[in-house]
């Protein structure tokens, strides 16, 4: 018997398209189109958790615990089988999905008793988050953030640039470094927000810092980060310290509706930033979000929200980025065409005055990261685990390539809270945001 022709042959009937990869087995039998791009099935446990959890969740749960491989570049693996699916889609919308049919499922559990690979369903990964509590309750938010935020400083530091940026550098070239297009990425932001020395600006969702030390080291501002991360709220008071900051840089250790236990006081704050942080709020809170940048803006301060999104012709039972990204990234995100964010930040009264996309820039940005993993492969193992470190792979190579294909896209929006009577304090010329 030919395990890799059998299994083949049932993935193609369950997903109702011609494969374009070529099946290895355990065994070391193959089928598929030579050439193609080379799955490898290490373990049968595979076969059980795809079992067990058809579709994109299962294949990675194989995948992070070494059951399930590609041989050679995992990029051109996953490009080449989306190129796949969207064709069988443009004939057959469901083209790609598993359909459950009871003799498909027989026809599966007869191979898989063949093959030796029945079994109860097997312990999931431990990487994977386990939240409780009431979605986007101040309690589950913080432990969605710490599931990923607090994973390691010292993980993030191999990845990162040394801004510690986590977000879309803006790379105006392809020549530019990764460290060069997060530092033009943040003086980008300051320029969009007009800061000035002494200006007081609060930066929700600041992370391991690179806006909040960028902002009060090069533009003389007092910055107050907001983050849910006690890692990260460590990690930036100590660069501060280090960098003669401690006066212009405040961390508060709260949710962001919880602002002025902080001292930060409504209409007295002159700038606001939100990087990449708004998809982790939900959608019944996002309004909630944007009426506290509102209240907590001067007439005539800034707001820039930069953002990932998901496209229009994205499922709309689905606000996240895909069973994966929500299991083991970013449990409970949402993700909201860039229509809709647009409106709910004005719906407070915030008046949109620049948006820019720069969809095409994160894949060179995560390019770079995933260069950094694979170049420290070993000391990243070591850091968080084998399995941890092949989530962060999948991830990376996937989130590139969502980004790349416009599955997904990311924006930075200027809007500006106008004053009683209507000024806005907005130069008339446009702003040179390249410099």
């Amino acid at each position: 018997m030919n395990i890799a022709a059998a299994l083949l042959d049932l993935a193609e009937d369950t997903l109702s398209m011609t494969l374009p990869v070529r099946l290895r087995a355990w065994d070391g039998s193959e089928a598929g189109p030579p050439g193609a791009p080379v799955l490898v099935i290490h373990r049968k446990r595979a076969l059980r958790h795809i079992m067990w959890q058809p579709g994109e969740l299962g294949v990675a749960r194989a995948y992070v615990q070494g059951d399930l491989d590609v041989d050679g570049d995992l990029g051109d693996g996953l490009r080449t089988l989306w190129s796949a699916v969207r064709d069988a889609r443009s004939v057959d919308g469901d083209a790609g999905r598993p359909r459950i049919r009871p003799r498909l499922v027989l026809r599966a559990v007869g191979l898989a008793i063949r093959v030796g690979a029945i079994g109860r369903r097997p312990a999931p990964p431990a990487a994977e988050s386990n939240l409780t509590g009431d979605l986007h309750s101040k309690e589950r938010d913080r432990a969605a953030i710490s599931h990923h935020y607090d994973l390691s400083n010292d993980f993030y530091e191999l990845i990162l640039d040394p801004n510690m940026a986590y977000s879309s550098g803006f790379h105006r070239t392809p020549e530019m470094t990764l460290e060069e297009a997060q530092t033009a990425k943040l003086h980008l932001i300051c320029r969009k927000l007009g800061l000035e020395p002494g200006m007081r600006m609060v930066d929700i969702g600041s992370g391991w810092g690179s806006l909040t030390l960028f902002a009060a080291e090069h533009y003389g501002v007092h910055v107050t980060g907001v983050t849910l991360s006690s890692e990260q709220r460590d990690f930036v008071l100590k660069r501060a310290a280090e960098r003669g900051l401690s006066d212009q840089v405040d961390v508060s250790l709260r949710h962001f509706r919880d602002l002025s236990e902080s001292g930060v006081r409504d209409g007295q704050i002159d700038a606001i930033a939100s990087v990449e942080m708004g998809e982790h709020v939900g959608d019944d809170e996002y309004t909630v979000f944007t009426e506290a940048i509102h209240r907590y803006l001067r007439p005539g301060g800034r707001v820039v929200i930069q953002q990932m999104s998901r496209s229009n012709d994205a499922p709309g039972d689905r606000p996240g980025g895909g069973p994966f990204i929500e299991t083991y990234i970013a449990p409970d995100m949402h993700m909201k065409p860039l229509a809709k964010t647009i409106g709910l930040i004005a719906e407070p009264g915030l008046e949109i005055r620049d948006v820019q996309a720069m969809r095409e820039h994160y894949p060179q940005t995560v390019t770079a990261w995933a260069e950094n993993l694979e170049s420290n492969w070993a000391t990243a193992v070591n850091l968080v685990g084998e399995e941890m470190a092949r989530v962060w792979r999948l991830y990376l190579v996937g989130g590139s390539l969502a980004f790349e294909e416009n599955r997904m896209g990311v924006d930075q929006i200027l809007a500006v809270k106008p004053g009683a009577t209507g000024t806005s304090g907005m130069p008339a010329e446009p702003i040179a945001w390249l410099g």
